[in-house]
C-alpha cells in the first residue's frame, strides 16, 4: 500500500482527523486528535522494519516518558497489572518502555485503532491520583445545584431529545429561569470536560437552540489556554473556581435561576 492508501485506511477505521507525514525512509508521523489529559497529543509513528519488511506503529517510548513527568509509576502495583492487561488485550508489545503493534497484512486502520485505544486506556491511569478530588468537585457541584434550584426547574445530564437523541452532547445540568429559558451549567474539572462543554455549546448553537450558559471550574488555571479560549468564545459566564459559592448563588438569584419568589 502507498501512503495515500494507508492514510485512507486510518481515516476509515479511526476518524477523519488523521494525517500522515513522511519523515525519513519508510518512517511516517501519524497525526491524530487523541490527547493526554494535559492536552499533549499521543505520539504515533508508522515505520517499516528493513529486515522483515513488516510495518508497525510505535510511540517510540513517548507514552511512558510523558506520564512519568507527572510522577506516575506504571511499573509497580495495580497500574502495572492494568497496563499489562491493556497491552495484551490490544495486541500491543512493550519493548523496554517503547509501545508498538505490528500491522497484520494491509490492516493499517485496524492496527491504529487498537494502538490508540491502548494508549488512551493507559493514559487514564495517570488520572487516578486526581479522581478523588474530581469526584468530590462533581458531587459538590450537584449538591450546590440541588440546594439552589428547585427540582422542577433543573435536569442533570441534559440532552434535548430532538437535537441530541443519542445523548452525545450532554449538558451537566440544564436549569430553566422563571421565563422558561434554558441555562446550561457546566462543571469543568479538566481539559476533557472543558472540551466537551465547548462542543456541546457549539452543537446547540448550530441547531439554533436558544440558551444561556455558565461554566464553573474546579481550577481554571489547570485548563489548557487553547481549550479555555475556545470555551470562552461560547460560554457567557465563567467562575474560575468553586470556592466563592456566594457569588455564584447571587448570580443565579440575579437571573431568576434559584426559584426565589
Amino acid at each position: 500500500m502507498n501512503t495515500l492508501s494507508i492514510a485512507s485506511s486510518f481515516r476509515d477505521k479511526v476518524c477523519q482527523e488523521i494525517d500522515l507525514e513522511s519523515e525519513g525512509v519508510e518512517r511516517h508521523i501519524v497525526y491524530t486528535p487523541f490527547r493526554f489529559d494535559d492536552g499533549d497529543h499521543f505520539v504515533v509513528i508508522l515505520r517499516r522494519n528493513p529486515t522483515t519488511g513488516l510495518w508497525s506503529l510505535t510511540d517510540e517510548g513517548h507514552t511512558f516518558m510523558h506520564l512519568s513527568y507527572g510522577e506516575v509509576d506504571l511499573t509497580r502495583g495495580t497500574r502495572s497489572r492494568v497496563v499489562e492487561e491493556v497491552l495484551a488485550s490490544h495486541g500491543v508489545q512493550n519493548r523496554s518502555g517503547e509501545l508498538s503493534i505490528d500491522v497484520p497484512g494491509d490492516a493499517f486502520g485496524d492496527a491504529l485503532f487498537s494502538f490508540v485505544q491502548a494508549l488512551s486506556r493507559i493514559s487514564t491511569t495517570a488520572q487516578w491520583n486526581r479522581e478523588v478530588v474530581r469526584s468530590t468537585f462533581l458531587e459538590d457541584f450537584r449538591q450546590f445545584i440541588e440546594e439552589t434550584v428547585p427540582a422542577e426547574r433543573r435536569e442533570f445530564d441534559f440532552a434535548d431529545p430532538k437535537i441530541d437523541p443519542d445523548h452525545v452532547y450532554a449538558v451537566d445540568c440544564m436549569v430553566r429561569d422563571k421565563r422558561g429559558r434554558p441555562w446550561f451549567v457546566f462543571a469543568i474539572s479538566n481539559n476533557s470536560r472543558c472540551q466537551q462543554a465547548t462542543i456541546a455549546c457549539y452543537h446547540y448553537e448550530r441547531r439554533q437552540f436558544g440558551f444561556s450558559s455558565i461554566a464553573i471550574h474546579q481550577d481554571q488555571t489547570a485548563i489548557s489556554r487553547k481549550l479555555l479560549a475556545q470555551l470562552t468564545d461560547v460560554v457567557e459566564r465563567q467562575y474560575s473556581s468553586f470556592s466563592d459559592r456566594n457569588r455564584i448563588r447571587q448570580y443565579f438569584q440575579q437571573h431568576d435561576l434559584n426559584g426565589a419568589k
